[in-house]
């Protein structure tokens, strides 16, 4: 039967990545080093240093979730092995169907593995944080800024994370003036990583009454969340606090005082900010939160060796370099000019398919084709 001859042989084909999963994920060494880390676990006193008993738990949970991946994709593969015999012996047409919806799986699961071998960063694992800023434009760079913000979220919904808003200002008409957002998940910020730059729309303005064509900017700055495992020092008397109202009809529901918390790192001028959360406690620690994450970027970036050393904001912080082009008049694009990728599914990559220009990114920064930030 041909159908089954090919699917055999596309089965086949993904064993290679299998067995070079095996090698990246050193298994046999994972295998050790888990009772080892049970070891220590089960020591008297293990519990009294918090510190170093959430580490030994933290490895032991991502050496365990690569054992358990690998060991999904092994099964899979001698299943649907043994799914194309019983086709074979029986000469069961009705099971093509199935097995070429298992292939598939395998092979999305492999890819999906595979890339995130190529996530390397110290902070690669870490949540996400993002910013969005409107450029020039007015109402229009504004509404492409929440298209983004829209655009972002239907990503981390694709992937199972989690999405909580942290900060926004709404457009006087339309849009968002700026947003900053939390995307929780594994290996979060190694993904998104690739998104920081600016983001460019030529498309009719919606709110231009002439039917123009308008081209519109948005910036997006990526950055890892930076737990209390990190070391940052940053010095008290260097933060200046401002407490303000929320803005928006959400922040005014959850806020009837001043709850909203504003930090300026005097000594570089950078300003984080968080509205969302219900009491000012909880808003200065998330803000405390953006700053040290804002902090540790800029020191990595620029090579630092302590935060002190960062003297003020970059000219870079903001906006960078132009990424991306998102065309939807007269023609339909969305093009990377670092990795030269493109679609022509405009609607498709607003409703967060980016995999494509991710996986291009990770690939080209991994051959050393485009710069690391």
């Amino acid at each position: 039967m041909v159908f089954l001859e090919n699917l055999k042989s596309q089965l086949e084909a993904l064993s290679p990545t299998i067995k070079e999963l095996h090698d990246v994920y050193d298994i046999e060494r994972s295998k050790e080093r888990i009772e080892e880390l049970h070891e220590k676990a089960a020591e008297p006193g293990f519990w009294d240093d918090i510190d170093n008993s959430q580490k030994v738990l933290q490895e032991t949970r991502s050496l365990e979730s690569k054992l358990e991946k690998y060991k999904d994709f092994t099964t899979s593969y001698e299943d649907i092995e043994v799914m194309l015999e019983m086709a074979a012996e029986e000469e069961d047409e009705s099971m093509i169907e199935e097995i070429r919806q298992e292939v598939e799986t395998l092979s999305q699961k492999l890819d999906e593995a595979s890339l995130a071998t190529l996530l390397t960063g110290e902070y690669d694992k870490l949540n996400a944080i993002i910013t969005l800023h409107a450029g020039a434009g007015g109402t229009e760079a504004q509404d492409w800024t929440e298209m983004l913000f829209r655009m972002y979220t239907r990503w981390a919904e694709k992937h199972n994370f989690k999405v909580s808003t942290l900060d926004f200002l709404e457009g006087s008409e339309a849009g968002l003036k700026t947003v900053t957002m939390m995307i929780e998940g594994e290996n979060a910020y190694g993904y998104l990583k690739s998104e920081a730059g600016v983001h460019r729309l030529v498309r009719i303005s919606p709110f231009n009454a002439a039917g123009a064509r308008q081209t519109s900017f948005s910036a997006a700055d990526v950055m890892p969340e930076i737990d209390d495992t990190i070391e940052v020092d940053i010095r008290p008397e260097d933060i200046e606090m401002q407490v303000f109202r929320s803005s928006g009809a959400g922040g005014q529901h959850i806020n009837k005082t001043s709850s909203a918390v504003r930090l300026i790192h005097k000594p570089t001028g950078i300003v984080t900010s968080c509205q969302t959360q219900r009491s000012q406690f909880q808003n200065r620690e998330y803000a405390m939160k953006l700053l040290r994450s804002e902090l540790v970027k800029i020191k990595e970036r620029e090579h630092l060796e302590k935060i002190s050393d960062i003297k003020g904001v970059q000219k870079e912080i903001g906006w960078g370099s132009q990424i991306r082009s998102y065309v939807f008049m007269p023609y339909t694009l969305v093009k990377d000019v670092r990795t030269g990728y493109e679609t022509s599914n405009v609607s498709a990559v607003m409703d967060g398919d980016l995999d494509g220009f991710i996986n291009a990114y990770l690939k080209a920064l991994s051959l050393g084709s485009i710069e690391k930030e």
